[in-house]
């Protein structure tokens, strides 16, 4: 299983950085893909990161899961970005797993993925999602669209992101080994 963490400056670090840690954890291959032009990217809280990728280097056609942190200007960013639509859409289009958490599942509604599903976020942005069925659920797994309110929830995130990728016994591993069990 691959994932791919979008990142653009201002990125919300709890919600990019929590599930990539999860998911490794759980196996999972997870690159971090910068939408800025350069390696580096710049989260909301001043935390610079060297993403392992830009996006300008692959199609990204090979992962099974795209995941776009929230973060204030860095969910905007990503909306804006053109490639990431079309990787969205792609993605879309062949079932593929898209996970969007905080003010992120706006760049869905921009780009018009998902259309009429279930969906959860940032009670800041409810009024940007008006073509999508909001829950006040923590997390939400609607077919192949998971959504999380916030970066208090983002370990819930990551472990819902995993579950939908690798088998309940390598979750309960992963649970035990952060001391959830």
């Amino acid at each position: 299983m691959k994932a791919y963490v979008f990142l653009a400056d201002g990125f919300e670090t709890i919600e990019a950085l929590t599930p990539v840690a999860v998911l490794r954890r759980a196996g999972v291959e997870v690159k971090t893909v910068s939408v800025t032009g350069s390696h580096k990217v710049v989260s909301s809280h001043k935390v610079e990161i060297k993403a392992d990728m830009i996006h300008e280097e692959s199609d990204l056609a090979d992962g099974d899961m795209l995941i776009l942190p929230g973060g204030f200007p860095g969910y905007v960013s990503l909306g804006e970005s053109l490639a990431v639509a079309k990787i969205l859409s792609r993605y879309d289009d062949k079932g593929k797993f898209i996970a969007a958490i905080c003010g992120a599942p706006t760049v869905l509604a921009k780009h018009g993925i998902a259309k009429g599903k279930k969906i959860t976020c940032h009670g800041s942005v409810i009024e940007e999602m008006g073509d999508y069925k909001y829950t006040d659920e923590n997390v939400v797994i609607d077919g192949n669209l998971i959504t999380s309110k916030g970066a208090g929830h983002s370990l819930e995130f990551g472990l819902a992101l995993a579950g939908v990728l690798v088998g309940s016994n390598t979750i309960k591993k992963v649970r035990e080994g952060m001391e959830l069990e």
